[in-house]
């Protein structure tokens, strides 16, 4: 299995959410930079076996649906701060 530099997997991270969302560039990107930020990369960066085709697409995965879960539960969260005002 080949094994990308930590930069090209970063850049396939991106593209596959691209291409499985029908995210924009830059939306994809802002998403790959917060989990580098949240040190979602660190162990990639560490161990080059991490950074495959294969893997790059279940972090696509994971970093969107934690994503949709966030905003998800800020929505929940407003719902009910709206639902304790009308009290």
């Amino acid at each position: 299995m080949t094994t990308l530099t930590y930069e090209e997997y970063l850049d396939e991270v991106t593209t596959v959410l691209t291409e499985l969302y029908d995210l924009e560039d830059e939306a994809a990107i802002k998403l790959v930079v917060a989990a580098q930020d949240a040190e979602f990369f660190v162990a990639h960066d560490d161990h080059a076996e991490m950074r495959t085709l294969e893997q790059a697409k279940k972090d696509a995965v994971t970093l969107y649906e934690h994503k949709q879960n966030r905003q998800q539960t800020q929505a929940k969260q407003q719902q009910r701060l709206r639902q304790q005002k009308k009290k």
